[in-house]
């Protein structure tokens, strides 16, 4: 069945039933290669941060953040990634990302004065706009919320 958006017509003419195929194993693997790529930093980081433990938890004392919510980012961070990754209740899981994202970086990242530090807080929301993206559209054909019909 095709949707409102779609059409059996390309520049070229109609579709054939290959042009079909080939256009939705490209858009699954968008799907899936999107998803990974959204949370590369959310793995590295996270990782890292279980490296640099105490490191990590004096940077957030630093910032006014207590050290002990340090194991429940590195579970936000590791877990969510997971979740978004797998494609499973990736709607709910993209939308805590996303707020993780934002107020990670409004956190962080407020000293607007400086490049750096505004180039990061910029990134963290073009991040949380791509978490936005999964909570609106899903995770796609190649997700285990897709196996499970949501």
């Amino acid at each position: 069945m095709i949707g409102p958006s779609q059409s059996t017509v390309n520049s070229n003419g109609p579709r054939t039933g290959q042009e079909w195929q080939t256009m939705t194993t490209w858009q699954k693997s968008a799907d899936l290669a999107g998803r990974i790529l959204l949370v590369i930093l959310f793995l590295v980081a996270g990782f890292s941060k279980i490296g640099g433990y105490a490191g990590t938890q004096a940077y957030m004392q630093s910032a006014g953040v207590p050290g002990g919510l340090l194991p429940l980012v590195i579970l936000t961070e590791l877990g969510g990634s997971a979740l978004i990754v797998l494609g499973l209740w990736t709607r709910l899981a993209a939308f805590l990302l996303a707020g993780f994202t934002v107020l990670a970086g409004v956190i962080f990242h407020h000293a607007i004065g400086n490049e750096i530090q505004q180039l990061m807080l910029l990134k963290d929301i073009a991040i949380a706009g791509g978490f936005l993206v999964l909570v609106a559209h899903g995770a796609g054909a190649w997700s285990l919320d897709a196996r499970r019909g949501r």
